[in-house]
């Protein structure tokens, strides 16, 4: 692990939950993922934690249907100390179901609103969205309605590691500019690339302290 870097050596699932009383204690800061189905989420956050099946991957969409709890704890060495952290990483349902019905879809949602409404903790949401494929309107529904929220919101393309580095930045232009998004609000990531799992780690741990500060 590289010096003053952040790096998360420890993960492991806690619960599931839907509804706020099944929220795991003690409380800690919370950063949740979220993104259409079959965005590669499963398999992003096994690559952050370095955990293989950690997170179920499936190719059936749907499949997560719960609010899934996992608590992480990060390190990083400097010369003068070692720090510690630690922190909830929440897998949420996708957005955009493509086998559901409707009243799984209505129930669903409903209480992915209501976590994203009222968690006090929630310090970050990472909006995953594949980075081969055109913006979808769900995508940026989900993205306006979470910034009305208040809620801060970094978008992750995933599989940049299925394009060429050209047509990869390509893509990232064109995501910047639909979503008017700065440099700092927007990261193409591949489970391939050991930096870019510790650059998400680093810009993770830094909204976390941001929004530790903010609720002091």
């Amino acid at each position: 692990m590289a010096k003053e870097h952040w790096d998360v050596i420890r993960a492991e699932f806690v619960t599931s939950a839907v509804r706020a009383e099944q929220y795991p204690k003690p409380y800690l800061p919370e950063v949740a993922f979220i993104g259409r189905s079959n965005v590669g989420k499963s398999s992003l956050i096994n690559s952050v934690c370095r955990r293989n099946g950690l997170a179920r991957v499936s190719s059936t969409p749907g499949k997560t249907q719960t609010l899934n709890f996992y608590r992480l704890d990060a390190k990083r060495t400097t010369e003068q100390s070692e720090d510690r952290a630690q922190f909830y990483l929440v897998d949420l349902p996708g957005y955009g179901f493509a086998r559901t019905n409707r009243k799984n879809k209505e129930q669903w949602s409903g209480f992915i609103r209501n976590y994203l409404e009222g968690a006090p903790n929630l310090a970050l949401v990472c909006q995953l969205i594949d980075i081969r494929h055109n913006l979808m309107e769900s995508d940026i529904e989900a993205y306006n309605w979470m910034l009305e929220c208040g809620l801060d919101v970094h978008v992750v393309l995933t599989k940049a590691d299925k394009l060429g580095k050209n047509v990869a930045l390509s893509q990232v232009a064109a995501f910047k500019k639909a979503l008017n998004l700065t440099e700092e609000q927007i990261t193409a990531y591949s489970v391939l690339q050991p930096v870019m799992r510790l650059d998400l780690i680093n810009l993770i741990m830094k909204r976390l302290e941001m929004h530790s500060e903010a609720t002091v």
